[in-house]
């Protein structure tokens, strides 16, 4: 026990301990300083939501980091408080141990007084007779009894003087039992408040990073915007009723921009990769699926409704009108496509159109906006499948749903939460082919989207080099040079734009020797050219996880959404990478 307070006692008073407290204690006001320094977002700067999103992480990191050793001393200062509290219940039940020996043995002393006493009175007693008698009797059971009456008056003085020691000791172990009892609480008490500073300080460390983790995924969604504006300029439609499509595969001959090593990053798919694909339901008609069968390829947890054909909605500079009016001016896919395809189409749009207008409440655009539509009525298969299907829509929960459909997903969709941060219990992740993807090879072979011009293509291109969006090897070291930089000094972020563009905001942009030199001066060898380029793909989820960049500098590896939205900020012309899934051509 005494050993035991010893240690406890120990634990909380060690000089070295305390030093370590307030060394976090400073560590964590340093951490939430950090926090108070970050700058406002501008809401047109890339770069400068990078370099806060950098800095929220770092600070969210050395929170981390500065709260295990809190969180490990409260586990030990937890532990010795159990210890002490065994220690209180085992001194308690020693105490009522004491106690009830201290009672029976006053009781045997009460009870041996008691008989010593009457020993006592009747050899009192018999000592007074006669000398005569005494005498007479010297040699009969008088005298034997008197003798005996001694020898036991004798043993109960004994057995009374163990018993008076025993009480003493007793009564000494007691007040040391109620010592101990009284030392454990006082530390039990000490214990408890430090756990509660430990436990407090860590519930604000916590609080703390669940707060720069919220302006993480506010500022990441807000990048992800912001990267989708810049990748609007590229003109990419989001489904086939935006006109021709206008990618292109730079590995043509045609598009060679002569010199090599060339690099370009082709995408899979296009946005936005919500809802039906439909390239994607073009092959699945083509390998024999129906129209309900293909939606639910693309949608989950629906149910097929009717009787929608009474309606009438707004549609935005031509009034009100008849549901099915209104579908067959839904210009979105090639009458030309398998029925089951126009069928799945009809459903989706007519779907889309009711939950867009509230079931015919608001009014509904006439641009891929919204949903392409013209005044002039299709007839032929279009009419056919409208007809098909006429009044049907796909509900989820007894509720019409936004059916989202995008021209081409790139053999993977995605569900809303994902693209736009709006979760929908309707939207999915699924993997839109038709068996198992291992490789890039697999992809192309088994993708049903796989015929669109969209499948597999760098996008954009510059004036020079074919018009295409082939890179030196330079360039590419250059964009590997800006992320390195970004990585190891986010303020540089705002020097790192595209250097054949003027700054956002005027600001200084810092060219190709620049980001060398201030790589140079931190340490970093940069790279002068790049001689090779690998990619680490996800097939389950269709992510490209990390990019391999071998030159002269060596090897450097980087995550596959670091290097896209760097190259995205610095990357010549307009030229983009436009998804989650891409991958490197070389000539």
């Amino acid at each position: 026990m005494k050993k035991l307070l010893f240690v406890l006692r120990e634990k909380v008073t060690n000089s070295n301990f305390l030093k370590f407290v307030t060394l976090v204690g400073v560590l964590l006001s340093l951490v939430v300083m950090m926090g108070l320094w970050l700058s406002p977002v501008r809401a047109d700067e890339l770069d400068d939501i990078n370099k806060q999103i950098n800095e929220l992480s770092q600070a969210r990191e050395m929170s981390v980091v500065a709260t295990k050793p809190l969180e490990a001393e409260l586990s030990k200062l937890q532990a010795s408080l159990s210890a002490a509290e065994a220690g209180i219940k085992k001194a308690k039940d020693e105490l009522r141990s004491l106690e009830a020996s201290i009672a029976k043995r006053e009781k045997e002393f009460g009870e041996q007084y008691v008989l010593l006493a009457e020993r006592a009175l009747s050899f009192y007693k018999s000592s007074r007779a006669p000398s005569g008698l005494f005498v007479l009797f010297s040699n009969g059971g008088l005298a034997r009894d008197l003798f005996y009456s001694q020898v036991v008056t004798d043993r109960d003085k004994d057995i009374i003087a163990q018993i008076s020691l025993d009480l003493i000791q007793l009564s000494r172990d007691k007040k040391t039992a109620e010592e101990n009892k009284i030392r454990l609480a006082d530390l039990q008490a000490k214990l408890d408040k430090e756990a509660d500073f430990f436990a407090g300080e860590i519930a604000g460390a916590k609080s703390y990073q669940a707060s720069l983790s919220s302006q993480i995924a506010s500022l990441s969604a807000k990048q992800q915007s912001i990267i989708s504006q810049r990748q609007a300029s590229l003109n990419l439609p989001t489904s086939l009723g935006a006109g021709t499509m206008a990618c292109v595969d730079d590995r043509d001959d045609k598009y060679n921009p002569g010199f090599s090593n060339a690099y370009a990053f082709f995408t899979y798919g296009i946005p936005h990769r919500v809802g039906m694909n439909q390239y994607g339901a073009y092959g699945r008609a083509k390998a024999g699926q129906g129209y309900q069968d293909i939606l639910r390829a693309y949608f989950k947890d629906i149910n097929f409704e009717g009787g929608k054909e009474g309606i009438n909605i707004k549609v935005q500079g031509h009034g009100e009108m008849n549901l099915e009016t209104y579908m067959l001016g839904i210009y979105e896919i090639p009458e030309s496509w398998p029925m089951e395809s126009l069928k799945a189409q009809a459903v989706a749009a007519r779907s889309y159109a009711l939950s867009y207008t509230n079931n015919g409440a608001g009014e509904i655009c006439t641009t891929q906006s919204c949903q392409v539509w013209k005044s002039e009525p299709k007839t032929g298969q279009w009419k056919q499948a409208v007809e098909q299907t006429r009044g049907q829509v796909m509900t989820n929960g007894g509720v019409v749903i936004k059916a989202w459909y995008s021209s081409t997903d790139g053999g993977y969709t995605f569900t809303s939460g994902d693209i736009w941060g709006g979760s929908t219990a309707w939207t999915k992740r699924t993997r839109d082919t038709s068996g198992e993807v291992s490789s890039f090879g697999d992809l192309q072979a088994k993708s049903y989207d796989k015929d669109s011009p969209c499948f597999y293509a760098a996008q954009g291109s510059r004036s020079e080099y074919s018009k295409s969006a082939w890179l030196k090897s330079s360039e590419v070291a250059d964009i590997t040079n800006a992320l390195m930089l970004a990585k190891a000094d986010s303020s540089a972020s705002d020097h790192l734009y595209q250097t054949d563009k003027p700054h956002p905001y005027g600001g200084e942009i810092w060219n190709e020797e620049r980001v060398k030199t201030e790589l140079r001066g931190k340490g970093i060898t940069p790279f002068n050219s790049v001689s090779g380029v690998s990619i680490g793909a996800d097939f389950g989820s269709g992510q490209t996880n990390s990019v391999n960049i071998s030159g002269d500098a060596g090897s450097k590896s980087f995550s596959g959404s670091e290097f896209k939205s760097y190259f995205n900020v610095r990357a010549p012309a307009n030229i983009q990478i436009v998804g989650p899934l891409y991958n490197v051509e070389r000539r």
